[in-house]
């Protein structure tokens, strides 16, 4: 019987290339992967998921307006669902998910984070903790060593960043993983 799984961690807790990995084992085995991606991701381009560490794939472009339901059934013949940055797509979308688990017996795999840099939930990472059979964290650290839990926004002159939108795409240049004690240590230091 199909699942509906959430892996997710902080930024730089390798989601991605875990995503990549997962799909190159399925096709491996010759199964088909549906590899998706919500549009607004356009780092590496509108249709390109790449990981940090170089391993990178085509993948489909999920727009808001998208019924995820509808365009696999249309999309045809595929045994698993990838799906990288899920944390940006709506409730619906996410819904959409898992009616394919369900009533298509078809197993999804998103891959995502958990919360912004304010520590809150996003749409689509809050549905799936709510619907989800299976949550899993991939951790990483803090340059403390402790688990690394917040997605710390950084300016171009390295200070954490506590006010704006909840959406600002970047990497290593925009974000930087800390354990919640260094997170607030770093803003009263830079607030004193």
């Amino acid at each position: 019987m199909a699942k509906l799984y959430f892996k997710y961690g902080a930024m730089g807790s390798s989601k991605t290339a875990n995503a990549l990995i997962t799909r190159f084992n399925y096709e491996e085995r010759g199964m088909k992967v549906w590899l998706i991606k919500p549009s607004i991701d356009v780092r590496d381009g509108a249709d390109v998921i790449r990981s940090r560490i170089g391993l990178e794939q085509q993948a489909y472009a999920v727009t808001p307006e998208i019924d995820l339901f509808e365009e696999f059934k249309a999309h045809g013949d595929c045994h698993v669902i990838i799906a990288d940055e899920c944390q940006f797509f709506t409730a619906a979308q996410i819904d959409q998910l898992r009616r394919i688990v369900n009533e298509l017996d078809i197993p999804v795999l998103c891959f995502g984070l958990r919360t912004d840099f304010l520590t809150h939930l996003f749409e689509g990472s809050r549905r799936l903790f709510e619907v989800a059979d299976s949550v899993t964290e991939i951790k990483t650290i803090c340059a403390c060593g402790r688990k690394a839990i917040v997605n710390a926004r950084i300016d171009c002159d390295g200070r954490v960043v506590t006010e704006g939108g909840q959406i600002l795409l970047g990497g290593n240049d925009s974000y930087v993983a800390m354990c919640h004690s260094c997170w607030i240590e770093t803003i009263k230091k830079q607030n004193s």
